[in-house]
């Protein structure tokens, strides 16, 4: 007689666990309280979890669950908390998925941000026009996936404002970006319309250091760190969902903080 295979080949409380770490703070403590197994993992998912491929597609839904629960939750008028100078965080620490050594050079002199997608006016920008534009300041916690944070002084554009001045579509889905050392991710459009959300052209009243993200980051203090770009070369507007370096490999792609 034909036997299915048993649930149990898969490591339950992984599988569970991952599930957990996958969902956001209120919907977690919602399952912890009816205690989330394989079996409501399943039923959660609608997927039959009999190998380690059926498990990381229930994952990836609990994911995608996680994303629109983390879209549905988000205040796009609702500021994240700034601090006075004395409690920027000295030195601010370096973090990417490469060495301090492996920084990208890039030449200011000669960088431009290319612009394509739904946005009206594609033309280039320089640096130097760039730092034309009124710039304004935040002192805000970065907010690391890895468990760590870290305070410090951004100044730069709001993204807002860029965003009008060179007409992009505002009732587009998402933004992208791609970036000097080839990482890329992208943001949906209320937080890129965020007070906050700014293109970061210096750190503590200096031109951005190189391994802060020289010459230009995306500083979200609303968002984890890795939806914070650095080194951004390109940015486009779009509809078709763009993904992103760790989004790709299993990261939740909402990323709130």
């Amino acid at each position: 007689m034909f036997k299915p295979k048993r649930i149990q080949l898969l490591d339950e409380p992984a599988v569970v666990k991952a599930a957990l770490q996958a969902l956001p703070q209120p919907s977690r403590r919602l399952f912890l309280q009816r205690g989330l197994s394989l079996g409501g993992l399943a039923l959660l998912t609608g997927c039959t979890l009999t190998d380690e491929d059926s498990a990381e597609q229930a994952l990836m839904r609990v994911s995608r669950f996680n994303d629109k629960v983390q879209a549905w939750l988000f205040d796009p008028n609702k500021l994240a908390p700034t601090y006075p100078e004395s409690m920027i965080t000295r030195p601010f620490p370096f973090n990417a998925y490469y060495g301090i050594e492996d920084v990208p050079k890039v030449d200011g002199s000669r960088y431009v941000l290319e612009l394509s997608g739904m946005i009206a006016d594609k033309r280039p920008w320089t640096l130097e026009q760039l730092h034309r534009l009124p710039q304004v300041s935040q002192v805000t916690r970065h907010i690391c996936v890895e468990g760590w944070s870290a305070i410090g002084k951004w100044g730069g554009v709001p993204f807002a404002t860029f965003l009008k001045r060179i007409g992009a579509d505002l009732t587009a889905k998402y933004v992208g970006f791609k970036c000097a050392d080839d990482y890329y991710t992208s943001i949906d459009m209320p937080t890129a319309l965020h007070p906050q959300t700014q293109l970061t052209l210096t750190y503590d009243g200096q031109t951005l250091p190189a391994q802060y993200g020289y010459p230009m980051k995306l500083r979200i203090p609303t968002k984890l760190g890795y939806k914070n770009p650095k080194h951004i070369t390109a940015i486009y507007v779009t509809n078709v969902y763009p993904g992103g370096y760790w989004e790709d490999q299993g990261y939740n792609w909402f990323g709130g903080s």
